[in-house]
């Protein structure tokens, strides 16, 4: 008597005599260790299966392949530049420098303060 396949998963696991489903599998862990690597909060990754079964006399010969699209794993945030005159700076053309050289008070004012003091 012959061997009837009767799952899906069966099938799965005889497909290239194995080799597809440690294919997945490698998939799997490496979108696992993707997501673990991904900088934000929340990430996504994909594994998409493919079954391609073709039919001809009697014969079902089964194609399968699965890709799989990983997040990024390096992200850059975003920097804020403006235009001034046709050139960019990372200061605000409307805001004053707080922290522009020399902000030290004249050493003759600081003389007179500590001897009144």
């Amino acid at each position: 008597m012959s061997r009837v396949l009767r799952s899906f998963r069966e099938m799965l696991g005889l497909l290239s005599r194995g080799d597809f489903s440690r294919h997945c599998d490698t998939l799997l862990n490496e979108a696992i260790d993707a997501l673990e690597a991904c900088p934000a909060d929340k990430c996504k990754a994909e594994i998409t299966v493919k079954i391609t079964l073709d039919f001809e006399l009697g014969r079902v010969d089964i194609k399968a392949d699965a890709k799989s699209k990983l997040p990024d794993t390096v992200k850059f945030m975003k920097t804020p530049f403006w235009a001034i005159d046709g050139l960019l700076s990372v200061e605000h053309p409307n805001q004053i420098d707080m922290f522009q050289a020399p902000r030290s008070a004249p050493r003759e004012d600081v003389g007179d303060e500590a001897e009144t003091a």
